[in-house]
C-alpha cells in the first residue's frame, strides 16, 4: 500500500523538444556500446520513449582501443538501420564518431578523414586523467580545416572542474560544449553534478547529449526529466540540438 504513494511520478515532459541526441554509443559491435543487434534496439526503443526523433550515433575513436573507420562506422550503420525497420522502430538514426585528442586524431584531421555531424561539427573528447597540453592548437587546426569543434562532456574531466573560467576561455575559441544529461543526476559524481549545474547556470553548454552506451545510462536519463536543471537547459536559447 505505501508504495504505491513512494512510487515517482512520470515526468512531465521529455527531450523531444530538442528532438535529436547527438552523442550514443547504439551502433552494434563496434564500441564500449551496444554489444549487438539486440542491444541497439533496446536502446532505441528507450531512446522513442524518452521523446527522441533523431540520433547521431557517435562511437568511439581511440588508437589504442577503437580504431573504428569510416567504413567499419558506416557498416554498423546500416545494420542498425536494417534493424530499426525490420523491427518497424521510427528512429532517424545518422553516424559520425567520438574522436579521442590522440596522437592519431591531428592526421586524422589533416587527412579529413573524420566524420562529422550537421554543418561539419566534429565531437571530440579528452583524457580524463592527464589535461591535454594541445587543446587550442587541436581546436585551432579543426577549424582551419573547416570543422566545428564540439568538445564533449566537459564537465567530468576534473582539471577543468571547479573553474569556469577554463570552460568559458575554450568556448570564446569558438569550440562547443555538449553536456552529457545524466551527470546531473550525480551519475559520474559530485563534482561532475556540480560543475554541470555551474555550466547550465552560466549559459556555456551547447548541446546536450546521451552519451548512451547502455540501459542503465536510460534509467539515468529518464530520471534526469525529474529535475529543474534540465527543465532550465532544454530552454536555453543556445542549445542547438534543434538545428540537426
Amino acid at each position: 500500500m505505501f508504495g504505491l504513494f513512494s512510487r515517482k511520478k512520470e515526468p512531465s515532459y521529455n527531450f523531444s523538444t530538442i528532438g535529436t541526441d547527438m552523442h550514443s554509443h547504439i551502433l552494434p559491435g563496434i564500441d564500449a556500446g551496444a554489444k549487438n543487434i539486440a542491444d541497439s534496439l533496446l536502446l532505441a526503443k528507450r531512446f522513442k520513449e524518452l521523446g527522441y526523433k533523431k540520433l547521431v550515433a557517435t562511437p568511439h575513436v581511440m588508437a589504442d582501443y577503437f580504431r573504428n573507420t569510416p567504413d567499419i562506422i558506416h557498416n554498423a550503420l546500416c545494420k542498425l538501420r536494417e534493424g530499426l525497420l525490420q523491427n518497424n522502430i521510427d528512429l532517424d538514426v545518422d553516424a559520425a564518431a567520438e574522436y579521442y585528442l590522440d596522437e592519431t586524431f591531428e592526421n586524422k584531421i589533416a587527412k579529413k578523414e573524420v566524420l562529422t555531424f550537421g554543418p561539419n561539427y566534429l565531437l571530440f573528447e579528452l583524457s580524463f586523467i592527464n589535461p591535454p597540453h594541445n587543446l587550442y592548437e587541436v581546436i585551432a587546426k579543426m577549424q582551419d580545416a573547416g570543422y566545428q569543434p564540439v568538445l564533449a562532456h566537459p564537465e567530468r574531466y576534473p582539471y577543468f572542474q571547479n573553474s569556469i573560467e577554463s570552460y568559458q576561455q575554450i568556448r570564446e575559441t569558438g569550440c562547443f560544449l555538449q553536456l552529457n544529461t545524466i551527470a546531473l543526476t550525480g551519475y559520474y559524481g559530485k563534482g561532475a553534478k556540480q560543475t554541470a549545474e555551474e555550466l547550465i547556470d552560466n549559459y556555456c553548454i551547447d548541446f546536450l547529449g546521451s552519451d548512451m552506451h547502455h540501459l542503465r545510462h536510460a534509467d539515468a536519463l529518464k530520471e534526469s526529466l525529474h529535475l529543474d536543471r534540465v527543465q532550465q537547459i532544454l530552454a536555453q536559447p543556445q542549445l542547438k540540438n534543434l538545428v540537426l
